[in-house]
């Protein structure tokens, strides 16, 4: 997906070069659109949640190639980028889940909730580490944090969310198939860590 958004997000970002908005107050202005589409969610409003938690997604889009087109770049912007997206990773089946109510959803819930624990940290502690060692890749286009690859990232997570909305009667079995693929995810970061940093010992 990076190779279809990042030219049009990249050009975006230039009429912002001049103007008083920020990268950070991108990130912040789409952190209010997640929780937003997280109140629709949970009072059963599905079209708003959509509309809302897309344009979420926009912005969390075009936060970093505006910082980037104004020379405003930081650790910070991405550390907060990074942090509040996890937030509405979380928090948007949560609410789903809360406002469906039966016994199930909740309990789909938790264990997405806790799929994604696994992803979120398996991602961040490789990146740690990678900064560390002074690794870096572009793969993805110029990031702040290192991005690992796995089945469960963004763009699959956004369809994963869409789909809650769309097919809240299936909000169980999309839960549980979510959370399968997000362990499998896990599990194969670890295998990557292991071979990538046993190899780096060894050098």
């Amino acid at each position: 997906m990076r190779k279809i958004i990042d030219l049009p997000l990249n050009k975006t970002a230039l009429f912002f070069k001049s103007s008083s908005i920020t990268g950070t107050h991108i990130t912040l202005i789409g952190f209010c659109f997640g929780l937003t589409a997280c109140a629709f969610a949970f009072t059963q409003d599905y079209m708003a949640g959509i509309i809302f938690l897309t344009l979420n997604r926009i912005c969390d889009g075009l936060d970093g190639p505006i910082a980037r087109a104004r020379g405003e770049a930081s650790d910070f912007g991405g550390y907060l980028d990074i942090l509040l997206d996890f937030v509405i990773y979380a928090g948007f089946p949560f609410t789903v889940g809360l406002g469906i109510g039966t016994i199930e959803a909740i309990s789909a819930t938790a264990f997405a909730l806790f799929s994604i624990i696994g992803t979120g940290v398996s991602f961040l502690t490789y990146a740690t580490i990678c900064a560390k060692r002074g690794i870096e890749t572009e793969l993805q286009g110029k990031k702040t944090f290192y991005f690992s690859n796995g089945l469960m990232e963004g763009t699959e997570t956004i369809i994963f969310m869409v789909s809650l909305c769309i097919f809240p009667h299936y909000f169980v079995p999309l839960c549980m198939i979510f959370g399968t693929l997000c362990i499998l995810t896990t599990i194969l970061r670890i295998r990557m860590a292991y071979q990538v940093f046993t190899e780096l010992s060894q050098c």
